[in-house]
């Protein structure tokens, strides 16, 4: 099998970039990038774009781009960008890593059509420590019943879009799976009125430059079990794609998650 070539998809926004330095500091072979049309950093080498010595691989559009079966695209991009991505590489027969946030519900099945002709690593977050965090979580909401009330506490940079964040809906529908019950049914959003018994809520903030954090609560009248993770630098982010990256290469079709990288 042929060594793993990576595309990397949004190049020039700051987790595209994040990624080219993960990727130079581990010796992984890049072999290119992806941007949208008109973007600035269009035509540069990736190299550059993070201030360092050139490597031979330009950004491009996707149109200008030619995936081969040995590339895995890293994708830290937007559901519709995503899913363009995964129809090309589906074409190629190229692996793809989707780290993008904010899918609907056709969005996520259209993915999963696309996943039964090529390996698809999906997750809200590429975190090795939140994966493992839903483990935990998982198990702690089948050991505790709903008598503990879950509490989904996250924060994000003001620019963030989409709430509550991928990897908040990743916790809860841990919790979910552990209770056995349908997030859909159980998730409260509107934090008005009595607290329904069995809900799982969410509470979001916005603000400054905060990477990512995130809290899971589950409270009882006499305890609290709390579970925490903070995000401190983007990279962190980064490695998990990589690390994801060299897991999906040469894999069979399907539609994978970070747990399935980590083996939990």
């Amino acid at each position: 099998m042929k060594e793993a070539r990576f595309i990397i998809a949004g190049c020039g926004g700051a987790m595209g970039r994040a990624v080219i330095e993960a990727a130079l500091a581990a010796g992984a072979a890049i072999a290119g990038g992806v941007e949208r049309d008109g973007a600035p950093c269009l035509g540069a080498d990736l190299g550059a774009l993070v201030g360092a010595e050139p490597i031979g691989a330009i950004a491009a559009t996707l149109a200008e781009t030619r995936l081969a079966p040995d590339n895995v695209i890293i994708d830290f991009t937007s559901p519709a960008a995503s899913l363009a991505l995964a129809e090309a590489a589906a074409a190629a027969g190229a692996a793809h890593v989707m780290a993008s946030t904010g899918f609907s519900a056709d969005e996520d099945a259209a993915v999963a059509a696309l996943a039964q002709k090529v390996p698809i690593v999906k997750s809200g977050n590429m975190s090795l420590g939140v994966n493992l965090l839903c483990a935990l979580v998982e198990k702690a909401a089948r050991a505790l019943d709903d008598r503990y009330d879950i509490e989904i506490t996250e924060a994000h940079h003001r620019r963030k879009v989409d709430a509550p964040s991928g990897t908040a809906l990743m916790l809860a529908d841990a919790a979910a799976t552990g209770r056995g019950v349908s997030l859909k049914a159980h998730a409260a959003h509107d934090r008005r009125g009595a607290r329904v018994i069995g809900d799982i809520g969410f509470a979001v903030s916005r603000g400054g430059g905060v990477v990512g954090d995130h809290d899971v609560a589950f409270a009882g009248d006499r305890e609290v079990v709390a579970f925490s993770h903070r995000a401190i630098d983007r990279g962190l982010f980064a490695d998990g794609a990589l690390t994801a990256a060299r897991w999906v290469h040469g894999r069979a079709p399907g539609l994978y998650s970070m747990r399935d990288v980590l083996g939990v």
